[in-house]
């Protein structure tokens, strides 16, 4: 086995876990966002309904990403379909509360990450959700406290309205965790990165963070997960940074996986026009160098990857400047690559 830990996955597992948003994988127009968080998230210029710590629930269903923990540990997310309600923030935070709402709907392997009765209100204004726990919030195992300011920061900032996370316990603001004494920034954002590793890493100070999706579970429970990985800042171009630590693989003392090859190229800079990114590979990016065929597992987790890069939006791939690629389906990718609606949807 190489050392990004190739996997046989299985196909047919991820052709349903994503929803695009534009042109699917295939080139083919793919169904509507369903419910999407828009529609229901509460608005600058009226917060009260996410500050009352109650939802008032509306007609319908919306999907909802929760950063759960796995069984080794890891932050990941979990598309669950939730009642549909006004106060989604708010919403979303208490289906991390453990033995909460969620206890049902969780899948084989996860946990919530708040402690159990913890209670939340949501306020969101100007792009901020000022979060305030009740008292149980202290109420956390050790080790589970960066993991419980990942979960809460990555689930509020999928909502179009939030982007940095503040925190508070009982009204009071919280400049480090009431456990361990993490320091916790200001506005928390998705730039405090998630699954940190760091391994290899001498000297944290000339390194910039990257957030690359590797495959975890296990074969018919596949997923992606988020890790954050510290590169050296003489590399100036995020994208190539990004690309690389793909190739890289995870850590190998993790049970993630990646089907980048490790003699995977880029042959050219990546072409950034209008929030769509063109990069061409090598032929070592094929599954099969007799089939030439590009996995469908390959092609999300860089798609999940780069779209985390802000400005970019798509993805299109060539192969030694050629762009009519094939899937591991036998479907042609005529189209740049949008992100999902929500990421691990399907029912594991």
């Amino acid at each position: 086995m190489s050392k990004n830990k190739v996997k046989p996955l299985v196909t047919a597992v991820f052709a349903s876990t994503l929803l695009l948003s534009g042109c699917g994988l295939f080139g083919k127009e793919v169904q509507k966002k369903v419910d999407p968080p828009k529609q229901v998230t509460v608005t600058d210029t009226n917060p009260t309904k996410e500050t009352t710590g109650k939802n008032e629930e509306v007609e319908g269903s919306v999907k909802t990403e929760l950063y759960l923990i796995n069984k080794d540990g890891l932050v990941v997310p979990q598309t669950l379909t939730l009642p549909k309600t006004t106060s989604v923030a708010t919403q979303a935070l208490q289906y991390l509360v453990a033995n909460g709402p969620v206890t049902d709907m969780l899948p084989n392997d996860f946990r919530a990450v708040l402690p159990e009765e913890t209670q939340v209100s949501v306020n969101i204004k100007d792009g901020v959700a000022v979060v305030d726990f009740s008292k149980e919030f202290k109420n956390y195992q050790p080790e589970d406290e960066r993991k419980i300011l990942e979960a809460v920061t990555w689930t509020l900032t999928q909502f179009d309205t939030v982007e940095k996370v503040k925190l508070q316990m009982n009204g009071h603001d919280l400049t480090e965790m009431p456990v361990n004494g993490t320091p916790i920034s200001e506005n928390l954002s998705r730039a405090t990165g998630i699954n940190l590793d760091t391994a290899g890493v001498t000297d944290i100070t000339n390194t910039k963070p990257v957030t690359v999706y590797y495959i975890g579970g296990e074969e018919g429970a596949y997923y992606y997960v988020p890790v954050t990985k510290r590169v050296n800042t003489s590399e100036k171009n995020n994208i190539v940074a990004v690309v690389n630590e793909l190739v890289k693989g995870p850590d190998t003392k993790s049970n993630l996986a990646s089907e980048f090859m490790p003699d995977v190229k880029l042959l050219e800079v990546p072409k950034i026009e209008a929030g769509k990114v063109t990069l061409n590979f090598n032929e070592s990016i094929y599954g099969s160098f007799e089939e030439k065929i590009v996995s469908e597992h390959l092609l999300n987790a860089l798609v999940l990857s780069l779209t985390e890069q802000k400005g970019i939006e798509s993805v299109a791939v060539t192969v030694d400047g050629k762009a009519e690629l094939v899937n591991d389906k036998g479907e042609k990718l005529s189209e740049p690559v949008t992100r999902p609606e929500k990421v691990n949807t399907g029912s594991f």
